[in-house]
């Protein structure tokens, strides 16, 4: 990352810095990986939306970005856990000022710190976001029970469209444990945009959600 001694050139040379690695990082992913994307019922227009997707690889919220429009792109904010991205100085850099993600401690002591609050700063803000409701990488094959987060924050902002997202094959790009990815095929499948309803049970609505993205997955 690009250093200077004086404090106010050096956000300058940053502002200009970062959006380069960014764009660089995306295109190498999809270089890599062939990328494949689909809008299934679902077209890439400006409205704010939750993008919820299943989780197998650190590599999935890259292509889910690299599958956006550059103008969808700018407003939407990946979320990420503070216990992988915030070890080591690349890690951070990268999820910090590159991506501009919003970190959570999923491992934080303190109750009382919400992180919805963070995301629905942002979202208040009119950006968009990134989740991968599973919490945790799955392996692939399996689409783990969903987290209660993304009902909270729809029922917090009952208007969004919530987008399911299927991410295929990055669980054997970057397998678990390791530092290079490898070159094979991938794609993104964005399906129709679904909605938080009113006095819909907390399981239910978690259980609709994951349906819609197991759907993407046989398309």
């Amino acid at each position: 990352m690009p250093d200077s001694k004086n404090p106010a050139e050096r956000h300058i040379i940053e502002d200009a810095f970062n959006p380069l690695v960014a764009q660089v990082t995306l295109a190498g992913a999809k270089f890599l990986t062939g990328l494949q994307t689909r809008w299934i019922r679902c077209q890439p227009v400006g409205a704010q939306r939750i993008y919820f997707a299943n989780h197998t690889s650190h590599l999935d919220f890259v292509l889910l970005c690299s599958a956006l429009p550059a103008l969808l792109r700018a407003r939407t904010k990946p979320v990420a856990a503070t216990d992988y991205w915030d070890r080591g100085m690349v890690r951070a850099y990268l999820i910090h000022r590159v991506f501009r993600a919003i970190v959570i401690d999923r491992k934080s002591p303190d109750k009382a710190a919400s992180p919805l609050a963070a995301l629905i700063e942002a979202l208040d803000c009119g950006d968009s976001l990134i989740l991968f409701p599973e919490g945790t990488r799955g392996n692939g094959e399996v689409l783990q029970p969903f987290k209660c987060g993304i009902y909270h924050l729809a029922k917090a902002r009952p208007k969004l469209e919530l987008v399911p997202v299927w991410i295929h094959n990055t669980h054997r790009v970057m397998p678990k444990g390791t530092a290079l990815p490898i070159p094979l095929l991938c794609s993104v499948s964005f399906g129709t945009p679904l909605h938080f309803v009113f006095d819909e049970p907390k399981d239910v609505f978690l259980l609709r959600l994951q349906r819609a993205v197991l759907e993407l997955s046989k398309q």
